[in-house]
């Protein structure tokens, strides 16, 4: 693994959720800090930090402690309840990169190189056609789906050197993409890089999303649990009541 560096940018405004620094943005700030580092060549980690992430990072310290490598953005309800119950104030946005993501890459320029990497093949295809259709200005590459092994790994992380995207997204879940991110990738390989869970997913129509009153009411975990029970359910079911006593215990503590 390669070494790890102390979290830079402090300057930009964060709320603590269970230890760690989330970033206090609207999505025009991320975007233009962000922008910022596009512009200044400088190799950026950004993680989405939800409840699930959260939970895993509770349970496991080394994780807990990679993601200091990363700009971490809010995702989801539950951590503006957490933020909410810790200094009274919400985050200025829900930055999910279901949303942001496309935000981002409407925004962003000039036009783009960027590189995708993870989920199914058909997935990941998928989502390249729908990216390109969506915003014709950038140029979109699939270096792999998220199925490559230890032998075709090595030819992935050349790829990348010799094209080295403006910004790459990496779909591998949880924890599995940040842990591959630190471990394999630098400045040498793109500039920006996401890890964006299933979003290859939902851009391709594999996974459909839900509507958009229920995303207006901050439920779209309830959607993705009644398509999903039985792989979401310790997620959500368990999981949501084990983040809320953490967030409990770590406001009694403050």
């Amino acid at each position: 693994m390669m070494s790890v560096e102390a979290k830079p940018h402090l300057s930009i405004p964060t709320k603590r959720v269970l230890g760690h620094e989330v970033a206090a943005l609207t999505a025009k700030e991320a975007a233009e800090q962000l922008q910022s580092r596009l512009h200044r060549g400088e190799f950026s980690r950004i993680a989405f930090l939800n409840s699930h992430v959260a939970n895993i990072a509770a349970e496991d310290t080394a994780y807990a402690q990679l993601l200091q490598n990363f700009l971490v953005l809010p995702d989801g309800i539950g951590v503006d309840i957490a933020a909410w119950l810790k200094d009274g104030q919400t985050f200025p946005a829900n930055l999910n990169g279901t949303d942001f993501m496309p935000f981002l890459l409407e925004r962003l320029h000039p036009p783009l190189h960027v590189g995708l990497i993870g989920a199914k093949l058909d997935s990941l295809n998928g989502a390249v056609e729908a990216l390109k259709e969506r915003f014709p200005q950038n140029r979109f590459t699939a270096f792999s789906d998220g199925y490559f092994d230890a032998g075709s790994e090595h030819a992935i992380l050349e790829h990348l050197k010799a094209d080295k995207p403006d910004l790459l997204m990496v779909a591998l879940g949880v924890p599995a993409q940040e842990n591959w991110i630190v471990g394999n990738l630098d400045q040498r390989h793109c500039t920006l890089v996401f890890g964006v869970g299933a979003l290859f997913d939902f851009l391709a129509g594999a996974v459909p999303r839900a509507p958009k009153l229920v995303r207006r009411l901050r439920s779209e975990w309830v959607w993705r649990l009644a398509l999903e029970p039985r792989r979401l359910f310790a997620r959500y079911v368990i999981g949501n009541p084990r983040f809320l006593y953490r967030v409990l215990i770590d406001r009694s503590g403050r």
